[in-house]
């Protein structure tokens, strides 16, 4: 597997990531694991997320990919220094057909919102950080 690091953190992700949107919806939790133990025996430690995810979003499942990444990261604790975890906040929905059920319809980018925000993707993630997150603007905070 091939790395680049990520800006000048000097954390080192691999060049293939594993993208998580269909967990939840079209993916069990069982196959969630399944796909990130198979990935990581492979050399790669990208996981990539987001507080919206499964796609596509629904009120009754938002949020369910990142509660099966923190079941898998609380079955395998001593593995958390091997990804990179990844997670997005969403954004303002300012079209009709973006989700305006997450956070209260408060997916503003506000200290409050992006506080909020982070902290209910903590807990779904089981983790008391993660290495990179997004908001539709850009980096947020970084390990």
């Amino acid at each position: 597997m091939k790395f680049r690091k990520l800006g000048d953190s000097g954390v080192e992700v691999s060049l293939i990531g594993l993208g998580t949107m269909t967990w939840g919806e079209q993916n069990t939790e069982r196959e969630a694991h399944e796909q990130i133990d198979y990935v990581l025996a492979q050399g790669v430690n990208l996981l990539d997320a987001a507080e919206m995810y499964p796609v596509p979003p629904r009120p009754e499942t938002q949020g369910r990919t990142e509660q099966y990444i923190g079941t898998w990261l609380a079955k395998n604790q001593a593995k958390r220094g091997d990804i990179v975890l990844a997670t997005k906040i969403a954004g303002p929905a300012r079209q009709p057909h973006n989700p305006r059920h997450i956070r209260g319809a408060g997916n503003q980018f506000d200290r409050k919102n992006l506080n909020e925000a982070i902290d209910g993707s903590l807990k779904r993630l089981q983790t008391d950080y993660v290495d990179i997150c997004i908001s539709c603007t850009g980096p947020t905070a970084a390990r």
